[in-house]
């Protein structure tokens, strides 16, 4: 079978990237015949598939995803029909993999109320609405109970095409125990005392992810406590504007930023703390990645994911609304008992339950069976 996936920028370090390239080469070791659009792709061509770098500018990113739409619609016309799969909210989607938020929600609470007279506004509300919307006929992949009910509140009608899936982390980073030659090598690396404590975040947009709630999180810490507290960031995003807010609230020599990298297993297993205070995210990989490696996690409510922190016992979930003072609190007792409490010992149990890898097998079934049933 042949079937179009869609992605406007691929780049290694996603976690909808990563679940994109993980279904597509699924599809491939099941005989299908993909064809990838994208505008961007960052990386390694994938192996097995045609890769179609669309040859589309514009001055904003309404524009061009209104010329990716157009063109790639133009393609598809010239070919015999059939199924196409997007990682991004456009028309013309059999499938849809929501790896982003529900974006009528995120204008209505975190935008002001000028935000829907914008063209901005207008289009990703059409696209959304060209997926979710009462005339659409397109199946959805979810990723979190969270996701399902800020669709179907304002979307009403769509429930039916909504199809939770369960996570996809890779196997491969599963482990037993904290690799104790991984935490010396990396702690060694960036001089790391054995009395300080090393504070990681991990993800790419550094400003949804609540990187200004982590460093205001520890400059609140007691002096006693703070002094002892390193924190490392890794992700793709522009880090000046952070290192200013950093330098602002003078703890710039305690912080540390990275770009993308794909050696994150030895950061989790150098860490003692996974801090994520996300705004919004669908699902937050790294939470269930940091789980997994033995890494305790203090997140938000409004990741997706979340929900495991608090089945795992693997960490603390900020409550909901959030406050920056609960993410104080919590972070400060976190630190005081990271050497008594079962977080780490409870992560790695959780780690051998087998449905937390497998998101790749269940879409691609998930599309077998609904293409089987049309016919």
């Amino acid at each position: 079978m042949k079937l179009s996936f869609l992605i406007y920028s691929y780049f290694p370090y996603g976690g909808q990237q990563r679940d994109f390239l993980r279904i597509v080469n699924e599809c491939v070791s099941r005989g299908h015949q993909i064809d990838i659009y994208t505008i961007r792709w960052q990386g390694e061509d994938p192996v097995g598939v045609k890769l179609i770098n669309v040859p589309v500018k514009a001055l904003t990113r309404v524009k061009l995803y209104q010329r990716f739409t157009r063109w790639v619609k133009a393609a598809l016309a010239k070919q015999p029909d059939h199924p196409v799969i997007g990682f991004n909210k456009m028309p013309m989607l059999n499938f849809y993999f929501a790896a982003d938020p529900c974006f009528a929600e995120k204008a209505e609470t975190q935008r002001g109320g000028y935000y829907k007279f914008t063209a901005r506004y207008r289009h990703f509300r059409d696209y959304e609405d060209a997926v979710f919307g009462a005339h659409s006929a397109t199946e959805v992949f979810i990723l979190s109970q969270q996701q399902r009910q800020a669709f179907i509140k304002y979307y009403p009608g769509c429930e039916d095409r909504l199809h939770e899936v369960p996570p996809g982390i890779s196997p491969d980073r599963q482990v037993e125990a904290v690799d104790e030659n991984l935490r010396k090598e990396l702690r060694q690396e960036f001089d790391i005392e054995e009395n300080e404590k090393l504070i990681l975040q991990v993800g790419s947009g550094f400003k949804v992810k609540g990187v200004d709630r982590s460093l205001k999180a520890i400059v609140a810490l007691p002096d006693k406590i703070r002094y002892t507290v390193r924190y490392l960031l890794v992700g793709q995003d522009k880090a000046a504007g952070f290192q200013k807010l950093a330098n602002k609230l003078g703890v710039a020599d305690q912080v540390t930023i990275l770009p993308g990298r794909d050696d994150i297993p030895r950061f989790l297993a150098g860490a003692d703390l996974l801090l994520h205070p996300a705004y919004a995210e669908s699902a937050g990989y790294v939470l269930l990645e940091a789980t997994i490696a033995g890494l305790p996690v203090l997140t938000t409510a409004s990741c997706g994911y979340s929900s495991h922190i608090e089945q795992a016992q693997s960490g603390e979930v900020c409550n909901n609304p959030f406050t920056q003072d609960d993410l104080n609190a919590r972070l400060l007792s976190m630190l005081q008992q990271l050497d008594t409490a079962n977080w780490s010992e409870n992560g790695l149990n959780y780690g051998k339950n087998p449905e937390l890898y497998a998101l790749p097998l269940s879409v691609t079934d998930s599309i077998e069976r609904m293409l089987g049933e049309r016919g």
